[in-house]
């Protein structure tokens, strides 16, 4: 079984090395789609009857381990130093540094790292993160998952 959990997010990005507009600061309204796998709960009484998890639960995580340091932030290739610079002389901006450029497929992959630790299998049914699916655009959207991962570790 597996269910899904979407929320959205904004944040300001640059892709330094672009050819096209993506080299310029801009700006996305992102949405994330979370995908967990496992069974589901049969537990009398419990509020998780039924569920593989309560989707409240998995908004919250999302958003404690990633969604709030993300939100309305500038997400900062850490070499980007012009960049990374000029964000450091306004004062109290938010801005993320990361150690890799911050496209869609980066951006998923982060994600997953991040959110795999939050969801655990707190009732014996299996629950393991699957899938973050990250929007940059309606159209466009970059998928990261437990195969992708495991392979990325094996290399």
């Amino acid at each position: 079984m597996q269910i899904t959990r979407r929320l959205e997010f904004d944040a300001g990005h640059r892709i330094p090395d672009h050819l096209s507009q993506c080299r310029h600061l801009h700006g996305h309204r992102y949405a994330i789609e979370i995908t967990l796998a496992g069974d589901i709960i049969h537990a009398s009484g419990q509020p998780v009857n039924g569920m593989l998890m309560d989707f409240s639960e998995i908004k919250s995580l999302a958003m404690q381990h990633l969604v709030d340091e993300w939100d309305h932030a500038f997400l900062a290739y850490r070499g980007d130093t012009a960049v990374v610079d000029f964000l450091a002389t306004l004062p109290g901006h938010k801005t993320v540094l990361l150690d890799v450029v911050p496209t869609a497929e980066n951006l998923a992959v982060l994600a997953f790292a991040r959110l795999d630790r939050a969801y655990l299998d707190l009732w014996g049914n299996h629950l393991r993160l699957e899938r973050v699916r990250l929007y940059e655009t309606p159209n466009c959207w970059a998928d990261a998952t437990r195969a992708d991962i495991a392979g990325q570790a094996l290399r």
